[in-house]
């Protein structure tokens, strides 16, 4: 199986979190850069929600939670899907050559759901976010739960993370894990191979990092 995180992996929508933290900050008097907003990504909503809090907003985490979300899902409706570089293309071949597929997200489940919904094929056999795992990333708890419920061992399948906190968590649970930097360094985060980018990326070679993991080789 193959499993993917969503923000920064699948979908470009890191920038959608950030410019729903900015406003909510200064909301209540503080300030919120850039790089705060760097350190904000691939955590559980409620641990950026109590980091948030830190920064002044004076709000319950549930709130907080809630109140990004719903910015988050109002942008991916106005503006859709915005897919990373040869996401959607390596997603489809999978599909078509009858890879099951998870989702492991740390955003809530009803806004990944958003996301399935707006691709225009049957993308995942399933769906976890971060409301449906009792720990969240960094721990393995989320891979976990996904190869539990595809019936798969985690070392049978390859996982595609743009974080330190995702790669961690993959890297955890025993997954074969990719990583794709987008907005910070996996340099040092040690997972099996990284990608630039998706782009031209085709099964054969999801195969071939399977296989090179199996063998022991490290990229």
């Amino acid at each position: 199986a193959v499993l993917w995180d969503m923000d920064g992996t699948l979908v470009d929508t890191e920038p959608y979190w950030m410019a729903a933290e900015t406003p909510l900050v200064e909301r209540f008097g503080g300030t919120w850069t850039h790089e705060d907003g760097l350190g904000m990504v691939g955590l559980g909503l409620e641990d950026a929600a109590r980091i948030l809090q830190g920064a002044g907003v004076r709000m319950e985490v549930h709130e907080i939670v809630a109140d990004l979300t719903a910015q988050v899902m109002r942008q991916l409706h106005e503006d859709g899907v915005p897919f990373r570089p040869g996401a959607r293309e390596l997603l489809r071949e999978l599909r078509d050559a009858g890879v099951p597929t998870a989702l492991v997200t740390m955003s809530m489940s009803r806004m990944a759901k958003v996301v399935t919904e707006l691709i225009d094929f049957d993308a995942f056999d399933l769906v976890i976010g971060g409301d449906d795992v009792a720990r969240p990333k960094p721990h393995p708890d989320p891979y976990l739960q996904a190869c539990e419920a595809l019936g798969v061992d985690p070392g049978d399948t390859v996982a595609f993370e743009d974080s330190i906190t995702g790669a961690r968590s993959a890297i955890a649970a025993g997954a074969v894990t990719v990583g794709i930097p987008h907005m910070v360094s996996l340099d040092e985060v040690g997972a099996h191979v990284l990608w630039p980018t998706l782009e031209g990326r085709t099964v054969a070679d999801v195969a071939d990092v399977l296989a090179q993991a199996r063998q022991g080789v490290r990229a």
